[in-house]
């Protein structure tokens, strides 16, 4: 099962993204599967904040971790609803997200 996920670009362009629940993926891999400037430079393990992005509706995600706490408290551009696309999995419960993608710092 697929879930839609828009995402807008640094240009203002908004992507309308399917997303698949059954795959394992994140945000950060999703951005990348679609050639969306995400660099993911840590791989997904929450130490560069390169996926960082804003979450513009109010959808459910997950908790915070610890590793994503400390990362987003030393990363540029952060706002109160700042996230890493690394650390949300794409589950059915994200139908209909919203996220701007952060500056690149």
């Amino acid at each position: 099962m697929d879930v839609l996920i828009k995402i807008k670009d640094r240009e203002g362009v908004v992507h309308e993204l399917q997303a698949p629940t059954d795959m394992a993926m994140n945000i950060m891999e999703l951005c990348k599967a679609y050639e969306l400037p995400v660099e993911g430079t840590c791989g997904g393990m929450a130490m560069c904040a390169s996926c960082q992005c804003y979450v513009t509706n109010d959808v459910a995600l997950p908790e915070m971790g610890e590793d994503e706490e400390a990362m987003l408290s030393e990363a540029f551009y952060v706002k109160a609803n700042s996230r890493l696309g690394c650390q949300i999995p794409i589950t059915p419960e994200l139908e209909g997200l919203e996220l701007e993608l952060a500056p690149e710092s």
